[in-house]
């Protein structure tokens, strides 16, 4: 069973924790982290991009010019692509990029995330997160304290505003309340911060 130190909002240590070997010690898995941050890519594109054919834009109505005696190749209309401002060929339309994984693979990707982040000694866990009130400067001090730096994942066990508000302003600090935890967000860090209270949430959560 894998083991980690629990450290205050001072940086000092405070015990060790136990973490379910089944979320935090099963192994890299690429492939399937490279599916589900394919998935996830996918899911959140809005899907709205569109360009006009031909016989959607403006005009065109009139033959540019007459059929022959002038030397030059017949024309039908100046909506056709090879004119400016004419239709577009194969342009993007809008579609669903959605793409399916089942729940379980999910699961499994988001404990193959953390249980990389956890041997490559990327993750840290502290007893408890609380400010009296909204300051970016404390939450700053915080993260210092105990030694979490560049892009930083902060998981919570519930909604706090006071700390919403105090992280909202430091660059490269995303926020997320568990469970709601995606590979992307995991992978895309440099260091993984979270609550005790958050850990065992997010244990009780992806041991179903």
């Amino acid at each position: 069973m894998p083991t980690i130190t629990v450290r205050d909002s001072g940086g000092a240590s405070v015990g060790e924790m136990d973490l379910n070997a089944g979320v935090f010690e099963t192994g890299t898995k690429m492939p399937l982290l490279h599916q589900a941050v394919v998935a996830e890519e996918a899911n959140s594109r809005q899907g709205t991009a569109d360009t006009k054919t031909r016989g959607e834009v403006a005009g065109g109505g009139k033959k540019p010019y007459r059929q022959k005696g002038t030397g030059r190749a017949r024309q039908g209309t100046k909506s056709a692509p090879h004119f400016r401002h004419g239709g577009i060929v194969f342009g993007p339309h809008p579609r669903d990029y959605q793409k399916n994984m089942p729940k379980k693979m999910r699961r499994a990707a988001v404990k193959s995330a953390l249980s990389a982040k956890l041997a490559d000694g990327e993750m840290i866990v502290v007893d408890s997160l609380a400010l009296e009130q909204i300051s970016s400067k404390r939450m700053a001090e915080i993260l210092d304290n105990i030694e979490a730096s560049g892009r930083i994942l902060l998981a919570l066990d519930e909604q706090n505003e006071t700390i919403y508000l105090s992280a909202r302003n430091i660059a490269g600090l995303s926020l997320r309340i568990i469970p709601n935890l995606s590979v992307r967000d995991i992978l895309n860090c440099d260091c993984v911060v979270m609550t005790k209270g958050a850990v065992q949430k997010l244990e009780e959560a992806l041991s179903k």
